[in-house]
């Protein structure tokens, strides 16, 4: 067998072959500055699932539930080695939260299924836990719809964005990293605690807001109130 540190390598040329393959071509979407207050795109894909079956599924399928759906470049490679697994440790609190988490990545959710088995040795997670969906985006299709792909020597990939998506389908926020740059996976959950907290309330959620501390109403005396709060605090 090769050694472990060839796996992601040759992961990485297998992947670009399938998609020479298989993939079909997919009409570029005119790019976006954001998504910001727009519906989620209509798309569905195949997805490996947290028993490691394969699932066809969109996020219109949750609906009535927020939903962070965060892409990453590929299986079997490096950061991201340490993003899935770090989203993964937050699950149960987005569940908690009536939340439900997604990764979409252009592998298949074949190759999904054989990183979530593999030892850490071959770069794989089999040590953890992923227990959410994670989308085989390799037509491009989801990646294309969200506006995420990056060009890249072998394929294109998505980058590291973080979608947050309410109840209603609408994107409420959207943070991208370039390829090298790991996310806090902890402000994922930050922002869905902040947009639950803003549905609830109707007030809106200050910078660097966790639960339990102050808000705001949208009148200059709240804000007054606000301000002198935190010079307070200095």
């Amino acid at each position: 067998s090769p050694p472990a540190d060839a796996i992601p390598s040759q992961a990485v040329m297998i992947r670009s072959l399938v998609r020479k393959v298989a993939r079909k071509p997919v009409m570029k979407m005119p790019v976006r500055t954001n998504m910001i207050g727009k519906k989620a795109p209509e798309v569905s894909a195949m997805a490996c699932m947290p028993d490691n079956t394969f699932k066809e599924i969109s996020i219109s399928d949750y609906k009535g539930k927020p939903v962070v759906l965060y892409f990453y470049p590929a299986d079997f490679t490096f950061v991201c080695s340490s993003e899935v697994p770090g989203f993964a440790a937050l699950n149960e609190e987005f569940e908690k939260l009536g939340a439900q988490l997604i990764g979409c990545s252009t592998d298949t959710h074949f190759v999904h299924k054989a990183w979530k088995n593999a030892t850490s040795e071959q770069g794989g997670l089999v040590d953890f836990d992923i227990n959410h969906p994670l989308i085989g985006d390799f037509k491009g299709e989801v990646s294309d719809a969200f506006d995420v792909l990056m060009n890249d020597k072998f394929a294109p990939l998505p980058c590291r964005a973080v979608f947050v998506i309410d109840e209603d389908g609408t994107v409420m926020a959207e943070h991208r990293n370039a390829d090298p740059l790991g996310r806090n996976t902890k402000e994922a959950l930050r922002t869905v605690q902040a947009l639950l907290e803003h549905k609830k309330t109707g007030r809106v959620v200050p910078a660097d807001w966790t639960p339990g501390a102050d808000t705001m109403d949208t009148t200059t005396e709240s804000v007054d109130e606000y301000l002198k709060k935190l010079k307070a605090k200095k």
